[in-house]
């Protein structure tokens, strides 16, 4: 016998949300999905009247329901958005070209303006020349600086009010675990945040309207709604460090699966003893770029990646920061040392 839909108890029911455990018709998990999304969006007061929203589209899964719900819920509560489509072109032959394509069909389908910025017009580098130069091991490190810079100068290009990204309850909660495994304090403070403020010149607010959308959820708003999104991971990530965080956070939900949530409220909760020092934020002597360091990790890797020593960026090299700022050349034997460590 057919189940029906627990929530309007007339159509048969299509599937069972991972979140709740409610057997849903598509119409009311459609609905159910969207006012969550709405709820938070209210409850966290992401957005006013008039402001120009950036929405970061990569054609993935994330970014495309992003765009698709915002734009049904800006014209259903008429939250009087400027909606637009923010891409990053890394420069990875056979996998970004491919969902630059998508992301473009995504432009005709919601009839948003979209602007795409690329590593090698911004950095003078793409992704494929950077992997050719430093391996597979930290090129993810090189990727995740300078897409989240790429975005803040695409957002200045744009002048938007904000960025939104597709970041959902799994990716909060899996940097959540990461920053624990590192014992990184002050980003575990920060990364649970639904929305940062301007922390500084060039630097453009962010949201995470999806920060409690269960990844299945997503994926199966997707699929029902037929949306047309890019579904193959990056070639160069097979060994990022995030990987075995998803992997044990997986096996987490797969016997509880209100872990995702759980963890993120845990991250949500944290306090730091009183008289922890905690890295104080101020701005890059070069490109004037948020930095806590005299220069920014952009900077550093560029320069390292300019000077054919990549290591430079990798790892902790502060005391070189002045002599980068001068534009000195190293010593044979700061040279040395930086060649000889093991990425």
């Amino acid at each position: 016998m057919p189940v029906l839909c627990s929530s309007c108890e007339q159509k048969r029911a299509v599937l069972k949300r991972p979140k709740t455990g409610h057997s849903l018709c598509k119409e009311c998990f459609f609905w159910a999905f969207e006012e969550e999304v709405h709820q938070t969006i209210v409850s966290a007061r992401l957005f006013s009247p008039g402001e120009t929203v950036g929405i970061g589209a990569s054609g993935g899964k994330d970014s495309t329901v992003l765009a698709h719900v915002l734009k049904v819920l800006n014209e259903r509560y008429s939250y009087g958005l400027k909606l637009l489509l923010l891409s990053v072109d890394e420069g990875i032959t056979g996998y970004r070209d491919d969902s630059l394509e998508t992301v473009k069909r995504n432009q005709q389908q919601y009839d948003l303006p979209l602007k795409i910025v690329s590593y090698e017009e911004l950095y003078g580098w793409t992704m494929d020349a950077i992997v050719k130069q430093v391996g597979l091991k930290n090129n993810c490190t090189f990727c995740g600086v300078f897409r989240r810079q790429a975005l803040d100068r695409g957002a200045m290009m744009l002048k938007v009010d904000k960025i939104c990204t597709g970041h959902n309850a799994d990716d909060v909660a899996e940097t959540v675990l990461m920053n624990v495994l590192r014992g990184d304090i002050a980003r575990l403070r920060r990364c649970t945040a639904i929305s940062t403020a301007s922390e500084g010149e060039g630097v453009v607010p962010r949201c995470k309207p999806l920060k409690y959308a269960y990844e299945k959820e997503i994926v199966l708003y997707a699929y029902f709604k037929k949306l047309d999104y890019f579904s193959t991971e990056c070639i160069y990530s097979p060994n990022a460090y995030r990987g075995h965080a998803r992997a044990f956070l997986k096996d987490l939900e797969a016997v509880r699966p209100s872990a995702i949530v759980d963890v993120i409220h845990s991250g949500e909760n944290l306090s730091v003893r009183e008289g922890v020092r905690m890295p104080v934020q101020g701005n890059c002597s070069r490109c004037g770029y948020i930095s806590s360091q005299a220069l920014c990790k952009s900077c550093v890797l560029l320069e390292g990646l300019n000077r054919g020593l990549p290591k430079l960026g990798i790892g902790k090299h502060h005391r070189l920061h002045g002599k980068i700022l001068a534009r000195e050349p190293l010593t044979q034997e700061e040279e040395r040392k930086l060649k000889a460590v093991d990425f």
